[in-house]
């Protein structure tokens, strides 16, 4: 029996796990949409390629499977880079899969033409383009290995449209699993004697290889050796924020004496993070490359370990494996050291005084956090607004909040769009500053087409609040480029033909906050706030 090679293509996707697929259609690919009609893969048609990619990426996040991304060549594809950039930078796993010029196009300069393999290869695990039909389901069960082993992260398919519409009797591959590495008893007793010798030790966790499961074995080891638990940035949702272990985010607008505390540990168990920029602040928490504290790193990646910083203790395993490990400390030791690190998140937590014009943020986040409960997935993407969303959200359980941690705007609702389709019985609400939700507005259409009850925050200022904080500190009073002009967000979402609302007083959203859960199909909230509020500390 013969197949195309689009409906070799969609029957690998099948067996490997695929039940959702997001794109933009192109030409280029035609054969492979018209095989998955006939597949049970919900295909969901969004406005903008950088979107179809964000929704992807969120669903490994949610899923730990690839999220599937289906583009045209030359600009569906450069579009889509935004994507597949943050699953690099996330260690998410992610298949982009590309139409491709054909065969006897290439080398040409053809019409949309690009050497994806080129193109992608610094930003993603693996590029390949595939030479002819046959060898498909070898290089789509490749794909699908190499995004779930080791360190997750995205993996790109070129495909040209001939090999596509290619007919071959080639058999389906078995689907791909996963490869993970796993602690040696000598490294589990290494780490438990580092511990063991420890007086003010800090655990850090973070990274994008974590299951539900892992996270609470971690969180059960934490507690049973009563060690002070931080996160990396945007990973607050690995541990229970109610934990009497839990002190934290070290990241973007750390609390202060949560950084004075890392530089003060005599030893870091940084269990699963890069260790990257955002989460030593600047590289300066740690100093490379060797840090005053003793550093114990676990990553799924080799390579990762000694990259930035030497570790007295590097092991190279799969966090889940790792956590299922772990065997807890007397940590009578550092008891104090814990009761104190404590104590400054509860602290941290307690609003200030609410100062200036407008809607009080802090207030909107502790307000949806209380009426939604643990649940609800909290979807942002990049600015200042999220700080709050950071500070005063308390996370219960793994997998309810999506964040880019490669700062990249335009990512809330795509991913919201994605956490509402993977689980339809969860709330989802998604926060976008002005400038972040313009960049990603056009996906309103996206949400009603398919009735998806997202519920968007729009926090409103003007301007583009984390670049105008920077530009006021090395150019006091000279603003350039950062003052925006906004629609009316509310009206905006009508004329899509969703549920809009403005909001320009604190005491007012919470009745408006009930109107937009009430409505059918996805809703937003415009809130209005003071430009002078761009940080909540």
């Amino acid at each position: 029996m013969t197949r195309s090679g689009g409906q070799i293509l969609a029957d690998q996707l099948v067996l490997n796990g695929a039940d959702l697929a997001f794109c933009v259609p192109g030409e280029s690919y035609l054969d492979l949409l018209d095989a998955l009609l006939d597949l049970p893969v919900r295909v969901v048609t969004c406005r903008h390629e950088a979107a179809a990619a964000n929704a992807a990426e969120a669903y490994g996040k949610l899923t730990g499977r690839p999220g599937v991304c289906m583009v045209t060549r030359g600009p569906g594809a450069t579009h889509a880079a935004t994507g597949v950039h943050t699953a690099f930078q996330d260690s998410t796993p992610m298949l982009l899969l590309i139409g491709q010029v054909p065969r006897s196009h290439r080398g040409r300069e053809g019409f949309q033409e690009i050497d994806y393999p080129s193109f992608f290869g610094p930003i993603a695990k693996w590029a390949a383009e595939v030479p002819d039909a046959a060898r498909i389901p070898e290089l789509v069960q490749r794909a699908y290995h190499l995004a779930v082993s080791g360190r997750p992260g995205p993996v790109v398919l070129s495909l040209p449209e001939d090999v596509l519409a290619e007919q071959t009797d080639a058999t389906d591959a078995a689907p791909a699993r996963r490869v993970q590495a796993s602690p040696s008893s000598a490294q589990i007793d290494a780490l438990r004697a580092r511990l063991t010798d420890a007086r003010r030790p800090l655990l850090i966790a973070g990274g994008g290889d974590w299951t539900a499961e892992g996270a609470r074995a971690l969180q059960s080891f934490a507690e049973a050796s009563g060690l002070p638990t931080a996160v990396s940035f945007r990973a607050m949702d690995l541990i229970d924020n109610d934990s009497p272990v839990y002190c934290g985010h070290v990241g973007v607008n750390i609390d202060p004496r949560l950084a004075e505390r890392v530089r003060d540990a005599d030893l870091i168990l940084a269990l699963g993070p890069r260790l990257g920029a955002a989460t030593t602040r600047g590289y300066t928490l740690l100093e490379p490359p060797d840090p005053r504290q003793a550093l114990i790193h676990a990553h799924p990646d080799a390579t990762e370990l000694g990259r930035v910083y030497r570790s007295a203790l590097a092991i190279t395993t799969g966090m889940p494996e790792l956590a299922a490990g772990l065997v807890p400390v007397d940590g009578a030791e550092w008891a104090d050291w814990l009761v104190s690190a404590r104590a400054d998140y509860v602290a941290d937590r307690e609003p200030p005084a609410p100062s200036g014009d407008g809607v009080d943020l802090g207030a909107v986040v502790r307000h949806v956090n209380e009426r939604l409960g643990d649940e609800a997935v909290v979807t942002v993407g990049a600015g200042n607004y999220t700080f709050h969303v950071h500070r005063y959200h308390r996370w219960r359980q793994r997998g309810t909040l999506l964040g880019p941690t490669s700062g990249a705007m335009g990512y809330g609702l795509p991913a919201a769009m994605a956490a509402a389709l993977v689980d339809p019985s969860r709330p989802v609400v998604c926060y976008a500053g002005d400038g972040c939700f313009q960049m990603q507005a056009h996906e309103l259409a996206t949400c009603v087409q398919e009735g998806l009850p997202v519920r968007i925050i729009v926090v409103t200022n003007g301007m583009l609040g984390t670049i105008r904080v920077h530009q006021e500190r090395r150019f006091p009073g000279r603003v350039a480029g950062t003052t925006l002009g906004a629609p009316d967000f509310a009206a905006l979402a009508r004329a899509h033909g969703a549920y809009g609302e403005q909001v320009e007083r604190t005491a007012d959203f919470a009745a408006a906050f009930e109107r937009a859960l009430a409505a059918d199909g996805p809703s937003l909230i415009e809130v209005v706030t003071d430009p002078a509020a761009t940080d909540p500390r």
